[in-house]
């Protein structure tokens, strides 16, 4: 998908709004904040995605040297798994966004597994992708009312895929929160993946059908060393957070960032296409 950037200013030197009542910790600060990538107007798609990847790499490669990444390895081409994880997933559970969610979309990654199973023990629907969005059911749907007792190894990838049942896009509910995986994230709520552009593409297709809105919270949770401060360029496809969970604080994000509308069919290829037959059908149906 063709990326542009346009010139981004510095985040406010009030920084972003703590979530009310959330405990907070002074701030980390990462070697990677002076190296993230700035906008810069007319840059080419491809100098885009090239300082995306160069942040990606660096805090991969912040997370090893700092002794804080966790299977699986190595990081590259992750979402990476971090040591707090599951504090992570704690303190995001305790949020109002959470509590009142009944239904919840969350990556497949390993960071979010304590999320995933959190959610099934409380009785929450958990809605997963499938890898690659390469299946006409691309979606799986996890009911812990229908699990008994293998809500663990619901949580996983592998047995999300044995025990989940598979929908079609139309077929999803609505999602009353979404949850993603980071590499990076920015306070101001831009954030990046690990280059695949898999989650904005669920976003949309959930958006296009009535899943999800304007309004439905994105949250993350990432170490604290993965949050930067210099500004990441974000495009009309790419999805924003509105909540960054850390082991030790909650951000709320600035919201400048809108959330996508809908596919952005203008920027996937033929082949791209091909190899997701659910947006291919999508495609078919509005033309």
């Amino acid at each position: 998908m063709a990326r542009r950037r346009t010139r981004a200013s510095r985040p406010s030197a009030r920084g972003p709004r703590r979530s009310r009542g959330s405990p907070s910790t002074s701030r980390r600060r990462s070697t990677a904040d002076a190296a993230a990538p700035p906008g810069a107007a007319g840059t080419a798609p491809a100098a885009v995605a090239a300082a995306k990847q160069a942040l990606r790499e660096r805090v991969w490669a912040l997370l090893e040297a700092r002794g804080v990444a966790r299977f699986p390895r190595p990081l590259r081409d992750r979402i990476p798994n971090f040591v707090g994880a599951e504090a992570a997933a704690a303190r995001a559970a305790a949020l109002p966004a959470w509590r009142a969610a009944r239904t919840i979309k969350c990556n497949p990654d390993a960071p979010q597994r304590p999320l995933r199973l959190q959610a099934l023990r409380e009785g929450k629907v958990v809605v997963m992708a499938v890898p690659r969005l390469r299946a006409e059911a691309c979606f799986l749907r996890l009911d812990p009312a229908r699990l008994g007792d293998r809500l663990a190894e619901a949580a996983t990838i592998r047995g999300a895929a044995a025990l989940g049942e598979p929908l079609r896009p139309e077929a999803l509910p609505r999602i009353d929160l979404v949850v993603v995986g980071s590499v990076a994230v920015a306070p101001d709520g831009a954030r990046v993946g690990k280059g695949g552009g898999y989650s904005d593409l669920e976003f949309a297709m959930a958006r296009a059908l009535g899943a999800v809105d304007a309004r439905t919270p994105v949250l993350t949770t990432v170490h604290d060393l993965q949050v930067v401060d210099a500004p990441i360029p974000m495009t009309a496809h790419d999805v924003p957070v509105d909540l960054i969970v850390t082991p030790a604080r909650v951000l709320q994000a600035s919201g400048r960032h809108p959330k996508p509308a809908g596919i952005r069919w203008e920027e996937l290829s033929a082949a791209q296409l091909a190899a997701m037959p659910a947006l291919a059908r999508l495609r078919a149906r509005e033309a």
